[in-house]
């Protein structure tokens, strides 16, 4: 009976510890076990396909994030600007404190040259210039860093700024930040840029961006994506992996031991998965009635091919859920989405796409109609 009792009362503390540290392990075997960071205050791992949550603590825990700010700010640069732009600098961007790469007052420089320094050098004053010539002010780029981390699904985070100087109310969770990041990893310009290890401006003066993300360097499969520190954020990491056809993101925020940490998470990720194909563009999916056409049916296909990270014995687990019209109406013209393919692992939502159709049907017309009910009889 004494025995039943400790063992009880380990459980329970076992349990606790999980709980208190929002330690995710998804029903892992101890060999596999998903890791956990002493010197991390929040961490996660993220799959850069399907958004799915691998591994992490305390990752729903708002935080201020410093310089991993500017990944936002050079999404909206790539999203706003022309890249070959020629920006007369603002001179209230110039001087800003911190991380610089030296912009002075009224310089004409490429929108290109201030996202590499923003991205790669980490220049403050190429974030404030930035927002000045999208939104005119601070403020203003503010408010559209926060739409857009809205529409992004970022509920959690607040900006105040473009660059990630301390600000009480500029903050976010490295969930959110892990959304940020995969939202810009699917922009192609944002992608190259942030695996850039370096990069010379078309300046004069101060041209050369060396990557201060030094797992580009000690890390085969790593291409981005940003650091960060301040004094109150302590060291902040966003960092990016891609092998085997996945790409994970792994984010800590107040890390001693952030580049470790990350590679760690990175590597976990690519031991413990491997890629599945749950969808292919030329794979039927079901034909449907089609009404008042020349043809009486259609074929619907998936828009995407997806490959998505599984553990060993997961596809027996994945259930696919069609949603579209039992009949589509004439004409139908090829692209059209015609609904929704939803795919669950053991009850989570982890990957939609649309459904669409690869060919046209014209209406019957009247002649249409006659002749074909001539041909019946």
């Amino acid at each position: 009976m004494k025995k039943r009792i400790i063992d009880l009362i380990l459980i329970l503390s076992l349990f606790s510890l999980l709980y208190n540290n929002q330690l995710i392990s998804y029903g892992l075997s101890a060999k596999n076990q998903a890791p956990h960071f002493p010197s991390s205050h929040a961490a996660i791992l993220m799959d850069v396909e399907t958004g799915r949550v691998l591994a992490g603590q305390n990752f729903h825990e708002k935080m201020p994030m410093a310089s991993t700010t500017k990944i936002l700010t050079g999404l909206l640069a790539v999203e706003n600007l022309p890249l070959d732009k020629l920006i007369s600098v603002n001179p209230k961007a110039v001087g800003v404190e911190g991380s610089s790469i030296y912009l002075e007052s009224n310089e004409r420089v490429k929108s290109i040259d201030l996202i590499y320094g923003l991205m790669l050098r980490s220049g403050n004053d190429a974030a404030e210039a930035i927002a000045y010539e999208i939104s005119g002010s601070i403020e203003d780029f503010a408010t559209l860093m926060n739409q857009r981390a809205k529409e992004i699904g970022a509920n959690n985070t607040n900006f105040m700024n473009p660059h990630g100087l301390h600000h009480d109310d500029h903050y976010t969770t490295a969930y959110d930040l892990s959304l940020i990041t995969r939202a810009a990893l699917k922009n192609v310009t944002f992608k190259e840029v942030v695996k850039t290890e370096f990069w010379q401006a078309e300046r004069e003066g101060h041209k050369d961006f060396a990557n201060k993300n030094k797992l580009l360097k000690s890390y085969e499969s790593a291409d981005g994506v940003k650091t960060g520190y301040t004094r109150r954020s302590g060291r902040c990491l966003v960092a990016s992996a891609t092998n085997n056809n996945m790409q994970f993101i792994a984010v800590t925020l107040n890390d001693s031991d952030d580049f470790n940490t990350t590679r760690t998470l990175l590597e976990y990720g690519f031991e413990t998965y491997s890629p599945f194909k749950i969808l292919e563009q030329e794979e039927k999916l079901i034909s449907k009635q089609v009404i008042h056409g020349l043809k009486d049916s259609i074929n619907l296909y998936p828009a995407t091919t997806a490959i998505i990270p599984l553990r060993d014995g997961d596809e027996e687990k994945l259930i696919k859920v069609l949603d579209v019209p039992e009949t589509l109406q004439a004409p139908l013209i090829t692209g059209t989405v015609v609904g929704k393919l939803s795919t669950y692992l053991k009850g989570e939502l982890i990957y939609t796409t649309d459904i669409i159709i690869k060919e046209d049907i014209e209406l019957l017309t009247f002649k249409d109609k006659f002749f074909r009910l001539f041909r019946l009889n």
